[in-house]
């Protein structure tokens, strides 16, 4: 009887400790972007800095897909643009590199962005602050 009580105990208080996990998640889908910059690592290349950065992308085909992520200074400046040259509809997250950016001092944050062909369209970004901790 015990482990029966138990168990039926843990059957109704799962879904209800489950509930509020899948609120969450579903919100995160309802504020996804058509590009959404998911993480982005940084290394330092002495003074030069390579950034790999991992996008989720709503990608349906060549005519809309995302076609690049820039490195934008607080000012608005684009520091840095990696192009991307084809959709990546079944590859989803995916990651790309951009290599031996330098950023100009007193930079004190680099948003990462993504952007959509033809429209422009982004979504969530990451926020850096920089320069990184070493």
């Amino acid at each position: 009887m015990g482990l029966h009580t138990a168990s039926a105990r843990r059957a109704r208080w799962l879904p209800r400790a489950l509930f509020p996990l899948a609120a969450m998640t579903a919100s995160s889908f309802a504020l996804a972007g058509a590009a959404d910059v998911l993480s982005v690592d940084v290394r330092d290349r002495g003074g030069a800095f390579d950034f790999s950065v991992t996008i989720r992308s709503a990608d349906t085909g060549w005519d809309y897909y995302c076609d690049r992520f820039e490195l934008v200074a607080p000012d608005g400046r684009v520091l840095g643009t990696r192009v991307l040259l084809h959709p990546h509809v079944d590859e989803q997250p995916f990651t790309r590199s951009l290599s031996g950016v330098r950023i100009p001092d007193g930079v004190g944050a680099i948003e990462v962005r993504a952007r959509m062909k033809p429209d422009g369209a982004g979504g969530s970004t990451v926020r850096l602050s920089w320069p990184p901790p070493r």
